[in-house]
């Protein structure tokens, strides 16, 4: 069953409206949130406890994107989560296990074990309570999961980019390349926007066949700050990633590509960047949590802002260099390449001025952009920014590897050194925009798919692509979405 608008809240207020009472309408209620919500017909009776929990989450799908609205303790926070979006999480954990055993032929079930004996131990009370509450919300909605899956599931990021390289040189021999080129961003203040606050604009680069980063979620915890984020279904942490909280900060991240560094012994990545999202107030604070107990993995530069204060901040955290700078006029961008000259040098292979390379073109294109609009980006700006095609190294138009709106399955003669292969279903997923304003008042502008707005066809690639047909279970279509804002509380 596809559902367009679930909620158990509002299957509650409906039934009070209809005046049922005492035990018929719990027994209604119940029936009808587990008609919507539950995804296999082995789903469990709830308790009162779980029925009281699930009546202040909500959840609805808005543009290819599904909405959901969790609060409260992490168990009940975690249980909500994994209740709601239970067929979600089963598909991307289905999608992440495929594409882990294709790519590494090592079976999902030896990375769950390896990722719980690294992480387990790493990982702090209230994030574990709210990943087991997600375990017993999939259980109630008929799914089987397990706290050892979702940890790997969370850190399959820094699994499989990070610690995964080092792992196989123990197997086979030759170079490995590290690292990937997946997003695209930029931040700016001051005199560079029209109205002299915070405008931030991020898309995401992934596979096609990926777990789908189609989820917005908005956390209310007890304790902390309250979040609106984008994320994989399941994923505690955003991972893409996009975030505000109501400690007025915003963020974004682009991957540092080529970048080799691990620790096995530190606190995984996910753990980090929800415990700096939820619990600092300010950008010093947030990054401080960031490089508390840095395990290299998922390195990123982190652009941060503050709408309250106006500034803005780029953190890139290497394995054994920090880079950190803070202004309150100018931008910051973002296309995976390090700018910190000794995480450049000391650990990338980053070659910083071949625009035949994704990440060196979108670096420069970006700047280009901030030089002819200073003192006029707002959001607008950015939506158009996100969806140029403009290919700094072909000096034209061109839809492919190197634009900021990236479209790798349109290459048949890909020039950089990774993905190496013609038509890889690769390419922007996703765009958002957010500016002080939205910021101040939790919301942001997000469009799923494409953010020129191009279609994808998985059926009609796969028939002119059968190199790939091992994706033929996990790769979708992606129609032209529109853009759409999202709002802390909202409900439909």
């Amino acid at each position: 069953m596809i559902v367009h608008s679930t909620s158990c809240s509002s299957v509650c207020r409906a039934g009070r409206n209809r005046r049922t009472t005492g035990k018929l309408a719990f027994l209604a209620t119940q029936v009808i949130c587990l008609a919507f919500c539950c995804l296999a017909p082995a789903a469990q009776s709830l308790t009162e406890a779980q029925h009281a929990w699930l009546s202040r989450a909500n959840r609805h799908d808005k543009a290819g994107w599904v909405y959901v609205h969790i609060e409260g303790k992490p168990h009940e926070r975690g249980f909500q989560y994994g209740y709601l979006l239970a067929r979600e999480i089963a598909g991307g954990l289905k999608a992440t296990r495929v594409e882990w055993e294709y790519e590494s032929a090592m079976q999902w079930s030896w990375l769950v074990g390896r990722a719980s004996t690294m992480f387990a131990h790493k990982v702090d009370h209230e994030t574990m309570t709210e990943i087991d509450g997600i375990v017993d919300g999939l259980r109630a909605a008929g799914v089987s999961s397990s706290q050892a899956e979702l940890i790997a599931y969370n850190a399959f990021l820094e699994l499989r980019w990070y610690w995964w390289p080092p792992e196989l040189k123990k197997i086979k021999d030759g170079t490995i390349r590290l690292g990937r080129q997946s997003c695209s961003a930029f931040i700016a203040t001051g005199s560079m926007t029209a109205d002299g606050g915070v405008v931030l604009g991020h898309n995401s680069m992934a596979g096609y066949y990926s777990a789908l980063a189609n989820v917005i979620i908005d956390i209310v915890p007890v304790k902390g700050h309250r979040i609106l984020m984008q994320t994989f279904p399941g994923w505690i942490h955003s991972g893409t990633d996009f975030f505000i909280t109501d400690a007025g900060l915003v963020g974004a991240e682009t991957t540092i590509d080529g970048f080799g560094g691990f620790e096995p012994g530190g606190t995984p990545e996910f753990c980090r960047m929800r415990r700096a999202t939820q619990d600092a107030g300010s950008i010093v604070e947030w990054c401080a949590i960031m490089k508390r107990g840095n395990n290299g993995g998922y390195a990123n530069a982190w652009l941060i802002g503050d709408v309250n204060t106006r500034e803005i901040a780029r953190l890139e955290l290497g394995l054994k260099y920090v880079g950190f700078e803070q202004k309150k006029d100018g931008f910051f961008v973002g296309s995976n390449v390090a700018e910190d000259p000794k995480i450049l040098r000391f650990e990338t292979d980053t070659h910083e001025t071949d625009i035949r390379n994704s990440d060196i073109a979108r670096r420069l294109r970006w700047k280009q952009l901030m030089g002819e609009n200073a003192g006029r980006i707002d959001a607008d700006a950015a939506r158009r920014f996100e969806a140029d095609h403009y290919d700094v190294y072909l000096k034209q138009e061109h839809a492919g590897e190197r634009s900021l709106c990236g479209h790798w399955e349109l290459e048949h003669d890909p020039l950089q050194q990774w993905p190496t292969v013609p038509n890889q279903p690769w390419g922007t997923m996703d765009a958002k925009v957010v500016d002080s304003k939205m910021a101040k008042q939790m919301s942001f502008a997000a469009r799923w798919g494409a953010a020129c707005g191009m279609a994808f066809d998985a059926r009609k690639f796969l028939q002119e692509n059968p190199q790939f047909d091992w994706m033929k279970e996990i790769l979708r279509s992606r129609p032209s979405e529109p853009w759409t804002e999202f709002k802390a509380g909202e409900a439909q």
